[in-house]
């Protein structure tokens, strides 16, 4: 290749390069562009998925159990005294959970669903939108630490699109903080094997 046409394609790959720079990532189409536009589609999402259905304490309603609104998505209630959950007999049935549904037990322990509220001790407050993303992509609490626990369908909400996981987020800092420190999970009991012989 001759100096010139040499000079000529790295002219044209500099020129892409800066292009490219300028205009830098588009938003998939369709994507919300303002912040209550993205907020209105965290919004949907949310219902849609169904996030009150655990991390919502109930409250009778004229159709049945429905989500307490004022302490709407912050988990499993702190002063919740719960007594240890019955045995299970072997058998095709695997997990048992709360009457309102925030607290969960089977093989993995007992799992309790987290404060998904602004509040910034014991919901999600301190937490960037990269650190929700992250977490729901890796199933890890903040997106490095312990697993997320059953019935948490993380590995379903993974394939949501980043844009899809930042509106819930946006969302979600639009709701009232509740204070309300949901507990740590409870690790499986372990049946003893040891016969004795």
């Amino acid at each position: 290749m001759s100096l010139r046409k040499t000079a000529a394609a790295l002219i044209g790959l500099l020129a892409a390069a800066v292009l490219f720079a300028a205009v830098g990532p588009r938003r998939p189409a369709g994507a919300p562009t303002d912040p209550a536009s993205r907020a209105e589609r965290g919004r949907y999402l949310v219902a849609t998925i169904g996030c009150a259905d655990c991390h919502a304490s109930k409250v009778p309603g004229p159709d049945g159990p429905e989500p307490d609104m004022t302490r709407f998505l912050a988990g499993h209630p702190e002063n919740a005294a719960l007594p240890a959950p019955p045995q299970l007999p072997a058998g095709p049935w695997l997990a048992l959970a709360s009457e309102d549904l925030t607290a969960w037990s089977g093989p993995w322990g007992i799992s309790y669903a987290m404060n998904l509220t602004p509040d910034e001790n014991t919901g999600i407050g301190s937490w960037s939108e990269d650190t929700f993303v992250k977490t729901l992509r890796t199933g890890r609490h903040m997106g490095v630490s312990r697993p997320i626990l059953p019935p948490m369908p993380w590995n379903v909400y993974r394939n949501l699109t980043d844009e899809d996981l930042r509106s819930i987020f946006a969302y979600l800092r639009t709701i009232p903080p509740v204070h309300n420190r949901v507990p740590e999970p409870v690790a499986p009991r372990h049946v003893s094997t040891d016969t004795g012989k």
